[in-house]
């Protein structure tokens, strides 16, 4: 029931209010080309086509981008490398059969091709290949042939032993990274509709600001005429016509003031929705309110699940332990496999080396043995060592930091049904306060101009700090949503839109 009140208490504000200011921008533009935009449908068309949308676009889409090539570079990969022609031409030594050496020029021509299939181990860090290999070599100066050289098929290892394992690491780091990229994309897109509502209540105070100076000065312009009359009788003191003269002309300012901060306000709005037409813009205020109360622990809960800031800290810890693990093992004693099975075979033509194929065998351990570094790898193990402290310390502070400000967010947001339910209340009371006021003063009841200016004062930031609690309002709850990335109205979480690709 109270929630009902409220909500009638707040519509009936927002007709005493919003009524002026549709007519006030009628008349102003004296025409009747103007557009009618709601706080939602201007978060609609920003999340669209505002700049900040087009960046949080091509920023999901770099992410994303990355990381299919990391899963590529985990699939096989098929190349062709060949050397089509190598020409040698130089002067080389040459024994002669009585022993003596002279010098002839020789000029070769050679030729290959290697055709590889190459698959990364992820799990040991090392690489398996399937090769074919062709060579040939014809000697210019010579009409004997040299042969061809092939290895039809073979299978090609290479393992290190001891190294750092990237690829182990990547398998771990690259799936969070993009996890958070898709959470970061949902976080930008309701950072937009923060932005966006900040824009639309700043054109929204702007119209009020230019309504109320306009009915100030239709007020002091009424109040002034009358005041004269009164004051050739008599009836009012010299000090308080000259003090409602001084009203009209601040109120004539006024509307000028108005006008500068409403252009100004209406550019922003315009330009950050990316709006190019001309047509005047008119906001309807969003009082249509149905109030929901969030449980400020399962916003913590939620924001723990669902906040791109929680993968954050994961990446950062994994990084950092990815960093210890790579000092540890880099520069000290390693081991590198390198194993070759196949087939291989030579002749004079090409159909010969692919008959009768030899076996080809080849197995090599080569060992890398520090003996003196003068502590260069123990330095760098306890560099990162430390790093990686002081990012667990960070992650385990930030962590808490965060929690508390999504509780007291949510605390926050949860008071502001009763601040908005205040504010209505105030402005209705004030803007009665000032009619009777004026009502009295028009009749004569009342001489004291001073009563008039404090009523009028009252009227008018009574209605202004209306509209700033109800952007308050507004702005904590999308707040709220992007730290959960959830919708409390529909109690769901909030969607990964993927047609931004489209």
């Amino acid at each position: 029931m109270n929630d009902m009140k409220m909500q009638s208490e707040i519509g009936k504000v927002a007709c005493l209010i919003i009524l002026p200011v549709l007519c006030f921008c009628f008349d102003a533009t004296g025409q009747n080309k103007t557009r009618q935009i709601t706080m939602t449908e201007a978060i609609d068309i920003a999340k669209v086509q505002s700049p900040d949308a087009l960046i949080a676009k091509q920023t999901y889409s770099n992410s994303y981008w990355e990381f299919r090539s990391y899963q590529a570079s985990n699939l096989p990969a098929l190349e062709l490398k060949t050397t089509l022609p190598n020409i040698v031409q130089n002067i080389s030594p040459y024994m002669n059969p009585d022993g003596s050496q002279t010098y002839v020029s020789s000029k070769y021509i050679s030729a290959q091709a290697n055709l590889a299939l190459t698959q990364k181990i992820g799990v040991t860090g090392g690489s398996i290949s399937l090769n074919s290999y062709l060579s040939g070599t014809h000697n210019a100066n010579s009409s004997n042939p040299l042969p061809f050289a092939s290895y039809p098929v073979n299978v090609e290892l290479f393992q290190p032993v001891f190294k750092y394992n990237s690829f182990r690491w990547d398998r771990k780091i690259q799936p969070v990274k993009f996890a958070q990229a898709k959470r970061k994309y949902i976080e930008d897109i309701e950072q937009i509709s923060i932005t966006t509502t900040n824009y639309f209540f700043a054109l929204l105070q702007s119209q009020v600001e230019k309504k109320i100076a306009m009915t100030n000065l239709s007020n002091y312009d009424t109040l002034l005429r009358i005041a004269k009359g009164r004051y050739q009788l008599g009836k009012i003191a010299e000090n308080d016509l000259l003090q409602l003269e001084l009203n009209f002309l601040k109120a004539q300012a006024a509307v000028e003031n108005a006008d500068l901060a409403l252009d100004n306000a209406q550019f922003q709005f315009k330009s950050y929705l990316r709006l190019q037409d001309s047509i005047h813009v008119v906001l309807l205020p969003p009082d249509n309110i149905s109030f929901v109360r969030i449980d400020p622990d399962r916003a913590v809960k939620l924001a723990n699940e669902n906040s791109s800031v929680v993968l954050d800290y994961k990446k950062r810890l994994l990084e950092a332990a990815s960093a210890v693990n790579s000092a540890k093992l880099d520069g000290r004693f390693d081991a590198d496999i390198h194993a070759v099975i196949g087939l291989q075979q030579s002749g004079p033509t090409i159909p010969d080396v692919y008959m009768n194929p030899l076996d080809q065998r080849q197995v090599s351990l080569a060992l890398t043995i520090p003996i003196v570094d003068w502590g260069v790898a123990h330095g760098k193990m306890k560099m990162a060592q430390s790093q990686e402290d002081i990012v667990k310390n960070l992650v385990e502070q930030e962590a808490i930091d965060f929690q508390r400000q999504v509780y007291l967010k949510v605390v926050e947001f949860n008071m502001q049904q009763n601040q908005l339910k205040i504010a209505a209340k105030s402005d209705t009371v004030a803007r009665k306060s000032y009619e009777v006021t004026k009502g009295r003063y028009l009749i004569g009841k009342i001489n004291s101009i001073l009563d008039l200016n404090n009523a009028q004062l009252e009227t008018d930031n009574s209605e202004k700090n209306y509209y700033f609690a109800l952007q308050t309002f507004w702005r904590s709850y999308y707040e709220i949503r992007k730290m959960t990335l959830y919708d409390f109205y529909k109690d769901e979480p909030l969607p990964f839109d993927l047609r931004i690709f489209k």
